[in-house]
């Protein structure tokens, strides 16, 4: 007999016909004539209650029947007598396919700290919260692919090894087979990469946007999305040293349709989640709700994880000028009374302190951001006709700050080489890159969401850690 999942059971299968369920117990409980037992195989945050008569089955099998045992149901599916369920299985036999040691099993019926659950992130998926966190995040890669694919997009692999920097950060991760306990060096005492397996020095990349940009010259609309790598030593809520990014890049595009396009995709996947994984989210919804609860007034959600959802889907985005967002700011009362940590004023780079208050204080929704201070941007990035500023944009999101950053390119030649050295980029080095203005340049547009930004956003979690299967993070590479 083939299984069938416990989401399609619960969706209304016809009753009275007998089912193959597997999946793992949550719970049991019962006296020595009956017991009720809490099955969940992960494809929905329901169980499905079977109903084991004591008489029927043996008092090993039943045994052995314990929180976090996978376990085999065959049975009739019937409508339930009980409150809480519309279904249940009256089983006729019971198979424990693996056992879970009650004694040692970390998962219990009891409440658990995510702290705890971080230390447990190979079992954590079992839990309600995280089963429900991390079939959202399927549910928005897969909108992710469907909004490219319905826009004609082609979706390209970029590499994961790279011998540039797309960010001109420097923190990134070094890639290499040297032996490093005997280093080869150079006569001038520095290491010689010459003898590296790819005979030069090469990194995990933190951006596919320069690959994206040689696509695009040739295929007008094509987008990542893969892994990315920072190695910046930050412990906060909102980074990871690896983590997912999705990264279109569109010809013939300016910084006006790259910013629809990042709103209409920002809420196309919102809405894709909404609409199929409502039980989920109504789940973290009512978790965020009992959260706030101990936290200060000040502290607690305006909306419920549900409202803010649908008002970012239903409302457009509010659109402003980098100077016009440090007048805001200058002119508010929260910098009159001294309450941000980081000073305001022309030409800093937006803490997230700054971000968040123009989201959630001022405009109470997301807000797009444009033409920043060349001197904080990239240098890829399309001089606007003052020679201050950048074509670019960042799109803010309530409780996270940036969520995309994106720009129109720079494609005059002579400009972006002058950028190149001004930032101390040697142009030579990059000749492929500039190639794709040398020949058949066009204007051209893009933009980075980092995908775990998303998955915080839409399910309501404090901590970008609780969003990702096995975070690392700086001193941690556990699972």
């Amino acid at each position: 007999m083939q299984r069938t999942k416990v989401k399609d059971l619960l969706q209304g299968a016809e009753v009275d016909q007998e089912v193959l369920l597997k999946g793992w117990v949550r719970t049991k409980r019962g006296n020595k004539f009956v017991n009720f037992i809490a099955v969940n195989d992960g494809s929905t945050i329901n169980n499905l209650q079977v109903v084991a008569e004591a008489e029927k089955f043996s008092e090993e099998t039943l045994k052995d029947v314990t929180t976090g045992a996978a376990i085999a149901v065959t049975g009739k599916l019937v409508a339930s007598q009980g409150k809480g369920q519309a279904y249940e299985i009256q089983a006729t036999n019971i198979e424990v396919l693996g056992k879970a040691d009650p004694e040692t099993y970390p998962l219990q019926k009891k409440a658990h700290s995510l702290e705890f659950l971080r230390e447990i992130a190979h079992l954590r998926f079992r839990t309600n919260t995280f089963g429900a966190v991390f079939r959202v995040r399927n549910a928005l890669s897969f909108a992710v692919h469907k909004f490219f694919n319905e826009k004609g997009f082609v979706y390209m692999h970029t590499p994961i090894i790279t011998a540039s920097d797309a960010e001109g950060a420097g923190e990134m991760f070094r890639v290499t087979t040297l032996d490093l306990d005997n280093l080869p060096r150079t006569e001038e005492g520095h290491i010689n990469f010459e003898e590296d397996f790819f005979g030069r020095s090469t990194n995990l990349t933190v951006s596919g946007q320069m690959e994206g940009e040689v696509a695009a010259m040739a295929f007008s609309d094509i987008y990542t999305f893969g892994p990315t790598f920072r190695a910046e030593n930050s412990n906060t809520t909102r980074h990871l040293a690896e983590f997912w990014m999705i990264e279109p890049e569109m010809a013939f595009y300016d910084l006006k349709m790259n910013a629809d396009l990042a709103e209409e995709f920002i809420k196309y996947i919102i809405r894709y989640a909404l609409e199929n994984n409502r039980e989920d989210l109504e789940f973290l919804a009512q978790r965020q709700a009992e959260e706030d609860k101990s936290k200060p007034q000040t502290e607690r959600q305006e909306m419920t994880l549900i409202e803010k959802l649908e008002s970012v889907v239903n409302n457009e985005f509010e659109r402003i000028t980098y100077t016009e967002a440090i007048d805001i700011l200058l002119n508010s009362n929260h910098y009159k009374k001294k309450k941000f940590q980081y000073d305001v004023k022309w030409g800093i780079d937006l803490q997230s302190e700054h971000e968040r208050y123009l989201v959630e204080k001022h405009f109470k929704k997301p807000v797009i951001v444009t033409d920043y201070p060349k001197d904080i941007k990239a240098f890829y990035m399309r001089m606007n006709d003052d020679g201050k500023t950048v074509a670019a944009m960042d799109i803010l999101a309530p409780g996270i700050g940036e969520i995309v950053g994106g720009s129109q390119r720079e494609e005059r030649m002579d400009l972006l080489v002058e950028r190149m050295k001004a930032v101390g980029i040697n142009p030579e080095d990059m000749w492929w890159f500039l190639d794709t203005r040398r020949f058949g340049g066009c204007p051209h547009a893009g933009f980075g969401l980092g995908f775990e930004r998303v998955v915080q956003f839409v399910t309501g979690m404090g901590n970008i850690r609780d969003v990702i299967p096995f975070p690392r993070t700086p001193q941690s590479a556990e699972f």
